[in-house]
């Protein structure tokens, strides 16, 4: 007879010895760098995925992120133990199942956990005894236990005693060369000890440092903490930014020498606002769940505001000094916005601030193109339908000397500043590109925004 206690010990046993089978379900800028640091620790790793263009791509070793080593997704294809997959029956195949979907927040600005649940659905059809299955996406405090667990037991097998369950907070910054998968501290939470114990050992052995912590719901609140600390603080900075320029005080000055204090500051940099999947959903994930059970977070609910104001307060400075640099009014200027990723050397516009600013200034009446070297043509997105299929403009003299003002908003590494700095008519920077890098602007004059 098949028990709980022998469950366990199977699936222990297939961890430590390197035979148990992985897959990550999702396959984007958390699953697929996942399935792949799984695949290289060794073990037998299938990404799941229902975009089948996404699949096809991958199965043909594609580089499908920039920042990727050119032949790691190739070589980890032709070593015959990793592949993706659109076909949900190879679930049941599988020993450890990470769920790596987006969380994203609806249209009220709550939290959407649409494709949680449709991946647990997905999962339950197909659950089988003895499976660790492990939530990596955002999430409020609770939502494992509350959200994930009752529709992974509609396939009647009771967690805790026929599979385990967990959660373990995503903790990915795309483009990071330092600071990766494999070498970024997991935190790893379940409701039983069982569940715990079997997180630790698997991603001990594929991560540098795994973190038990005592439940799902104090990882799931990790997450949370992490960004929420980081909204606040962008929100700050930036709220310094025009305080300290009305002051005619430089803030990246300032922060740079704060930031010799060996002790009580972290510096936080200004920019256009936040943007990406995690520092914009993560705050509201807990503002929400904090009023569900009666509590509130006013201060990361200012922060939230404030973030969420910052791509309109650079827009309104960029009409501003075109009126007092050209005496252009916004409406008839023609502008090129300088990168339009979220940040820097990445191939990902969500919720990025770069296209906030640019439909804000569009809104005004400016023309406005844009250059971005990871965006030759603006692919249809979720949250930017509009502006699918515009054209990235080519960075030469005689195109950026032709508009009447270059707003850079994004700083990607291979752009030629030189040229800018040289060509620029009037020139807005809103990440300090051009001081940090000693590079003289000479074509017109350089606001900071």
């Amino acid at each position: 007879m098949t028990t709980s206690f022998s469950l366990f010990t199977d699936l222990k046993d297939r961890i430590s010895s390197g035979n148990a089978r992985a897959m990550t379900v999702g396959l984007g800028y958390v699953g697929l760098p996942m399935a792949l640091t799984i695949h290289e620790s060794g073990y037998d790793t299938v990404g799941f995925d229902i975009n089948e263009t996404r699949v096809a791509q991958i199965n043909a070793g594609e580089q499908v992120i920039s920042y990727f080593p050119e032949d790691r997704i190739s070589n980890a294809v032709s070593s015959g133990r990793f592949r993706a997959t659109s076909d949900a029956a190879q679930i049941a195949e599988r020993d450890v199942i990470l769920i790596c979907v987006p969380t994203p927040l609806d249209a009220q600005r709550n939290p959407d956990l649409t494709y949680v649940r449709a991946a647990g659905e997905t999962i339950a059809r197909h659950l089988r005894p003895g499976q660790l299955v492990v939530l990596e996406s955002t999430v409020w405090p609770g939502a494992t236990s509350g959200v994930l667990k009752p529709i992974l037991e509609t396939s009647g097998l009771k967690a805790g005693r026929d599979f385990f369950i967990g959660f373990s907070p995503e903790r990915e910054d795309p483009g990071n060369a330092v600071h990766h998968t494999r070498n970024i501290p997991k935190v790893v939470g379940a409701d039983d000890k069982a569940s715990r114990d079997l997180m630790e050992l698997f991603y001990g052995r594929i991560v540098d440092t795994p973190v038990p912590v005592s439940s799902s719901a104090t990882a799931e609140a990790v997450k949370l903490a992490e960004n929420s600390f980081r909204t606040v603080n962008i929100a700050l900075v930036n709220e310094m930014k025009v305080a300290f320029d009305a002051m005619g005080v430089d803030v990246w000055e300032v922060v740079d020498a704060a930031a010799t204090k060996p002790f009580g500051y972290m510096p936080f940099y200004p920019g256009p606002g936040i943007g990406g999947d995690c520092i914009p959903v993560s705050p509201a994930y807990l503002s929400w769940r904090a009023r569900d059970v009666g509590s509130s977070t006013p201060i990361i609910d200012l922060a939230r505001s404030s973030n969420d104001m910052a791509p309109d307060s650079v827009a309104a400075r960029v009409a501003a000094g075109l009126m007092t640099e050209r005496g252009i009014a916004a409406s008839d200027a023609r502008v090129l916005i300088l990168g339009v990723a979220y940040k820097r050397d990445v191939e990902d516009t969500r919720v990025s601030p770069a296209l906030a600013v640019l439909k804000r200034l569009e809104e005004m009446g400016a023309a406005c193109e844009y250059h971005d070297p990871f965006f030759p043509v603006m692919p249809l997105t979720r949250d930017d339908p509009d502006l699918a299929g515009r054209k990235s403009v080519e960075l030469s003299a005689e195109n950026v000397a032709g508009f009447d003002a270059v707003v850079l908003l994004t700083d990607h590494s291979d752009v030629d500043y030189e040229l800018v700095a040289r060509h620029a008519r009037l020139l807005f920077d809103s990440r300090n590109v051009f001081d940090a890098r000693g590079i003289e602007v000479t074509g017109g004059p350089l606001i900071k925004v």
